[in-house]
């Protein structure tokens, strides 16, 4: 009689913990997966881009070639996009203009008081245009980036606008993607 108990409890228990699993699984498939879709993140009736060279309104000579050649590698290695060498030829074009290069001190040295680390910051501000349609895929979008460097490890102001230009490029191809 005591064995026949226990069977009837344990099948009892096994019965509730395949309900509450199951119900698990079917709030978890029901919410998890509603926001997932495999569709790109970037616009489709654009497939080949033109980068214009941007316009330098700093002092600083030299960056705007920087930025230029860094946003048309990233446009290559991380969207769907054929960057084209004729505005002719294009589906879209890509401009703007650095409008800011300052540095920065971020620390000194204790007994001398001379720089031990600077930081150089980059502000552009970037317009993407679809030529088929004449519509602004982005409008005098602000983009600001910053590198650090050091003149006690042979770093130097090129090393730093350079860093930050690539770190700008991945920024203005980040803001290409579609919005949520």
């Amino acid at each position: 009689m005591r064995n026949n108990m226990i069977n009837i409890d344990s099948k009892i228990e096994m019965r509730f913990f395949i309900t509450v699993i199951s119900a698990f699984a079917v709030c978890v498939g029901l919410t998890g997966c509603s926001g997932y879709s495999n569709e790109s993140l970037y616009p489709k009736k654009v497939s080949s881009v033109y980068v214009e060279m941007f316009d330098n309104r700093s002092f600083w000579r030299g960056v705007e070639y920087k930025l230029t050649d860094a946003l048309a590698k990233r446009i290559e290695a991380q969207t769907p996009y054929k960057v084209v060498s004729s505005r002719d030829r294009a589906d879209s074009i890509i401009n703007g203009q650095i409008v800011s290069i300052d540095q920065a001190g971020l620390s000194t040295e204790r007994q001398t008081g001379r720089l031990l680390e600077k930081e150089v910051l980059l502000e552009a501000v970037v317009s993407w245009k679809d030529l088929k349609t004449g519509e602004l895929l982005m409008n005098n979008q602000t983009v600001n980036a910053s590198a650090s460097y050091s003149e006690w490890q042979s770093q130097g102001f090129d090393y730093a606008s350079a860093l930050a230009a690539n770190k700008l490029a991945q920024q203005i191809v980040e803001q290409m993607e579609v919005g949520w």
